[in-house]
């Protein structure tokens, strides 16, 4: 008897899966240097996560075929290079029997920096004495590829402008420490906060100039060191909203326009709201970092119109979201039309804050979202995808693995920050997925998973896949104006199904 045209059907299609699991156990890993992370002396390298199905995966790192540095994470920072020389890195990853090797990486370190030290241009360390003249006089000296030391000691400062081929390093012991006076931080000058171009105080540290149209304005530039980067915090943001309203406030950085930017090592804290923000940018790396927030809208991260973003091993704990990706808001974000793109975001550890968020201010389009070997504490509302129906754009093609939250919710009933006229048509949601998340320790008080979508016609959340799920027992799943949504191995911590309460959708798979 001839099998089934459905059994026959099946059996291609395992082939078809075991052929493809086989190519790419056979393609090269990429292998990239972070951007602005080459030194003379040091990079940092990143590479794509291997599946190796839950086998342990150790990755060895090769320069000029020396071994120089083993890991099971997907980022290592190599010290001890050599000034001035091409040299070439090769990756190399073992799980059990199966090897995988990235291709070559050529790398041209640069000569050793010059260092000028912002003493030497006369500032003090001394908490009290305001250097901001001196401190900027270092930038403005600083030459190619040279060097500005913030060395041991609280050097206060008020606005810093930042340009071109340069690192701001803020030794060990180093305080660069942000005025509380609102002065400081004039005149004001064009930039974005909550989806709209404005003008608002300049932040502490600041870099490019705004051009929606434009290309960078400043490249290659690092703020790296493993000292403290410190804000004017409430005192300076409540100035701020005093004398211009909460949109006329800095931020703590504030990157327009910029290309190839490394910020690392720090500790960062007391922002007058945002933390760090980069708009109309491209190829940015922010690691090792350290962050803390205690004020209104006191966001860690905000990559904005953005492309090409490297967030990884950082630690979070702020007043707001602490990451949310964004690319302006209607009507004005969907003219300018920039979308972010292209964010990863791993290896980092989030305990307190509103969210991982993607939104709300998303009006010129979100894709290609990775979120990676995370692990989240009670975030207000965890991994979360965000939106107002006013918004228009998209957010598709997110990819959420191997973390350890507490929530995922994607929202499209907010009501805040929807001051701009309607863009003529809702958002898109759609091609999502949760794979190997560990839910266990949510509260169940709501719902562990919401999955929202929009009621015009053609604006359902869609194509939403959520695979090896486990929720606390008890834990429930909400689902409303979705399709093409599909639940597999999503259980409860007990072993359980989780409950479902599904409405106005359509192909739910449970």
């Amino acid at each position: 008897m001839l099998p089934s045209p459905v059994r026959v059907l099946a059996l291609l299609t395992t082939l078809f899966l075991g052929l493809l699991s086989q190519a790419r156990a056979t393609e090269p890993l990429r292998l990239l240097a972070a951007p602005g992370s080459l030194r003379s002396d040091e990079v940092t390298l990143l590479w794509d996560k291997v599946d190796a199905s839950g086998s342990p995966v150790v990755y060895q790192l090769f320069r000029d075929g020396t071994p120089v540095g083993q890991t099971h994470k997907t980022h290592l920072t190599l010290r001890g290079l050599k000034p001035g020389q091409a040299q070439v890195f090769t990756l190399q990853a073992q799980s059990g029997s199966v090897t995988r090797r990235s291709e070559a990486l050529t790398l041209h370190t640069p000569a050793t920096e010059t260092v000028h030290s912002v003493v030497d241009f006369g500032a003090r360390g001394d908490g009290t004495t305001l250097n901001t003249q001196a401190i900027q006089a270092a930038i403005d000296a600083c030459p190619a590829n040279g060097v500005v030391l913030i060395p041991k000691g609280v050097f206060l400062s008020g606005a810093l402008f930042l340009k071109s081929d340069m690192t701001l390093l803020i030794a060990a012991g180093g305080v660069l420490k942000g005025s509380a006076n609102p002065a400081d931080y004039e005149p004001f000058y064009l930039n974005r906060f909550e989806g709209w171009e404005l003008k608002t105080y300049a932040s502490l540290l600041n870099a490019g100039r705004l051009d929606r149209a434009g290309p960078a304005t400043v490249r290659n530039l690092s703020i790296r060191g493993e000292g403290t980067l410190s804000g004017g915090g409430k005192v300076l943001g409540q100035a701020m909203k005093a004398t211009h309203g909460l949109r006329g406030r800095g931020r703590l950085v504030c990157l327009m326009n910029c290309a190839n930017v490394e910020i690392q090592g720090l500790r960062i804290e007391e922002a007058p709201c945002w933390t760090l923000h980069y708009i109309y940018s491209e190829n940015v790396s922010l690691h090792g970092l350290k962050i803390h927030s205690d004020v209104h809208n006191g966001d860690g991260i905000d990559p904005d119109s953005s492309r090409n973003s490297y967030i990884f091993n950082c630690s979070f704990d702020t007043g707001d979201d602490c990451i949310a990706i964004k690319s302006g808001k209607n009507p004005e974000g969907n003219v300018v039309n920039r979308p972010t793109e292209n964010v990863q975001i791993f290896d980092c550890v989030f305990t307190r804050g509103h969210g991982i968020s993607i939104g709300s201010e998303m009006s010129g389009g979100v894709r290609g979202v990775l979120v990676q070997d995370c692990i989240a504490g009670d975030l207000l509302n965890g991994m979360q995808i965000k939106a107002t129906k006013d918004r228009g754009a998209y957010i598709e093609d997110v990819l959420v693995r191997d973390c350890d939250l507490q929530k995922i919710t994607i929202l499209t009933k907010l009501n805040y920050n929807n001051d701009g006229a309607a863009a003529p048509e809702q958002p898109f949601f759609r091609n999502f997925r949760f794979v190997n998340i560990d839910l266990s320790k949510a509260p169940t008080k709501g719902p562990v998973i919401i999955v929202n979508g929009f009621s015009q016609a053609g604006h359902r959340t869609k194509n939403v896949h959520f695979e090896n799920i486990c929720l606390p027992k008890g834990g429930r799943i909400q689902v409303d104006e979705a399709e093409d949504v599909r639940f597999v191995n999503v259980l409860t911590a007990d072993g359980g199904k989780p409950a479902y309460e599904v409405t106005n959708s359509e192909r739910i798979q449970h």
